[in-house]
């Protein structure tokens, strides 16, 4: 029998607070009281798989379509759900939608991380940052998934064209004045991904190995300006192990150096994993489970009840579940326009573009003079210019500049016969350059001899690459055998015309140039210039801007230069991971 004192309790802690109490910035820990152990562990969960590919399967009941996935609302405590978007180069969200015919959502696409981080320019990072957050607000999105800061450990990361430098300090400072920009719109930002997450191959499993001296002064010292400096609303743990233990459940990486030493007082979300220990995760200080699976807020609510899990944990977690929520505008209810100023936002990107371009090498071939009225543009990307690489550094844009007709507003005419060659051929082998793409199509033969006509040669070298992949040497790293044999051929054509060649790189990640250098009489480091990056880039070519762009990291004569070259990507057998 229950004694009548008992059993009143019992029905207390069992009874949902009333309707009338409702979350606010004053009652967090009046809220986390009135939670059933059920509600807490939802707030730690994302809304699942779905709400990741929001969209794609479907619009009902979606906030956002397209954003990356969304935390779950307790309604009845006045608790929203909050919209988390990708975003280190720009807002990804699906561009159309069918509940909004006739009406198009497309966003800015800016300069890549490497273009940004060229620039060497906090306040341009900062204004950059806060066009960015602009987009977000109006959007209806309340966590930009950004910025991307890693350190640059091997050229051939799928992933460098995200990051800003091989230096930790440059990143960091980069990235600070970033999420300063971002936030000040009143949206929140991710630093990701943290900790040590240098590789794509076998991201998910790879083990970071480093002592704690190295991983302080290279792999976390940028994480550490970030924090300090900018005080990012939210933190991404990365997929891989350090020293055998998940990121995401490492309490030495998430509460004793993050949250102790760096007094950082935010959230901590994983970056879009699977199952994995969640009791473990909670324990070590990772506060939400991304994309989240309902099978998460079972195990939490099963861990606790058996002693394995303290509910002080649990409540520590949603506690800054909550202080992220009241800081959204979301819960602040602003108006969304879902009209942002894209037109503005264009020319920071194209001012963002010409201050971090990288001019290489200039043999008295730059800026372009009075003799110059017709050029030769050789190369598929000097038509389909590679705004940004693949995954959740892609960005719909609504527009991009090509090479031609950025250089025929200033008077210089693309040569008419080439360029139908090249736009035919990209007509006819269509590769999309969205989330999933893989770019351009490959290169083809060229004789160059028929264009000798034109005052000058440009020849553009594209790369793309992305998330869940790394770079190789051959063929991507290393120039292709047709590359090379074009660029070495229109080398020869038009030095013998006394024409001058300028070689254009828009590439994300490092290639080898000391081979075939001389080849050029002007090298420019384009990058991935966003959607006005050639633009910005005709205008170098043209005199009207002068190149200021440094470099964020180096160019190795050989990839076996490269420190990490013996060992990247790390990859072990089955038997080895075990």
């Amino acid at each position: 029998m229950i004694r009548p004192v008992l059993m009143t309790a019992l029905l207390a802690a069992a009874t949902p607070a009333p309707d009338s109490l409702q979350l606010n910035e004053g009652n967090i820990p009046q809220i986390v009281d009135a939670l059933t152990l059920k509600e807490k562990a939802t707030l730690l969960v994302g809304s699942g798989f779905k709400s990741m590919l929001a969209g794609n399967l479907g619009e009902k009941g979606v906030l956002v379509p397209g954003a990356a996935g969304t935390t779950r609302a307790i309604p009845r405590l006045g608790i929203p759900a909050v919209v988390l978007s990708d975003g280190p180069a720009g807002v990804r969200i699906n561009p159309t939608r069918k509940r909004s015919p006739g009406k198009t959502f497309y966003a800015t696409a800016f300069p890549t991380g490497t273009v940004l981080a060229s620039t060497w320019n906090e306040d341009m990072l900062q204004e950059v940052g806060s066009a960015m957050g602009s987009e977000a607000l109006e959007y209806g999105i309340d966590v930009l998934l950004g910025p991307g800061m890693n350190l640059m450990r091997n050229p051939l990361n799928g992933r460098n064209f995200e990051y800003y430098s091989e230096d930790p300090v440059l990143a960091g400072k980069m990235a600070a004045a970033m999420i300063r920009g971002i936030q000040s719109r009143g949206v929140g930002t991710s630093a990701k991904h943290f900790a040590l997450n240098n590789q794509e191959t076998n991201r998910a499993g790879n083990d970071a190995r480093v002592d704690e001296k190295t991983a302080r002064e290279l792999y976390l010292k940028g994480f550490e300006i970030a924090v300090r400096e900018a005080a990012p609303w939210t933190l991404m743990s990365s997929y891989n192990k350090i020293n055998g233990e998940y990121a995401q459940s490492n309490r030495w990486l998430l509460t004793r150096v993050l949250r102790e030493e760096w007094d950082f007082g935010g959230l901590v979300m994983s970056d879009w994993t699977g199952k994995r220990d969640t009791g473990a995760q909670v324990a070590a200080g990772n506060d939400l489970m991304e994309p989240g699976l309902n099978s998460q807020i079972r195990e939490i609510v099963r861990q606790v009840r058996r002693g394995n899990l303290p509910e002080s944990e649990v409540d520590a977690c949603v506690t800054r579940v909550l202080e992220l929520v009241v800081k959204t505008p979301r819960f602040r209810e602003y108006a969304y326009s879902e009209e942002p100023d894209l037109q503005a936002h264009a020319l920071v990107a194209r001012e963002a573009a010409a201050e971090g371009i990288v001019l290489l090498r200039n043999e008295g071939a730059l800026p372009f003079g009075g003799d110059v009225s017709t050029v030769a543009v050789f190369g598929v990307a000097g038509y389909n210019c590679i705004l940004g690489g693949t995954g959740s550094g892609h960005v719909n844009a609504a527009h991009a500049v090509q090479l031609p007709d950025a250089l025929q507003a200033r008077g210089i005419t693309a040569e008419p016969a080439l360029r139908g060659i090249y736009e035919d051929y990209l007509a006819r082998n269509k590769i999309s350059q969205g989330m999933l793409g893989a770019g351009i199509p490959a290169e083809f033969a060229v004789d160059p001899s028929p264009w000798t006509g034109a005052d000058a040669a440009l020849f553009v070298i594209g790369r793309q690459a992305g998330e869940s992949g790394d770079r190789h040497v051959e063929d991507d790293f290393l120039l292709t055998d047709i590359e090379r044999a074009n660029l070495e051929a229109v080398s020869s054509a038009f030095r013998a015309a006394g024409k001058k060649v300028i070689v254009v790189l828009n590439i994300g990640g490092v290639i080898e140039t000391a081979s075939w250098k001389d080849l050029a009489d002007a090298i420019v480091l384009s990058w991935q210039p966003g959607e006005e990056g050639f633009a910005a880039l005709a205008g170098i070519l043209c005199g009207e801007t002068c190149p200021s762009g440094r470099l964020p990291m180096t160019f190795p004569i050989r990839y076996s230069d490269v420190p990490s070259s013996e060992n990247f990507p790390y990859n072990p057998e089955p038997e080895d991971i075990m």
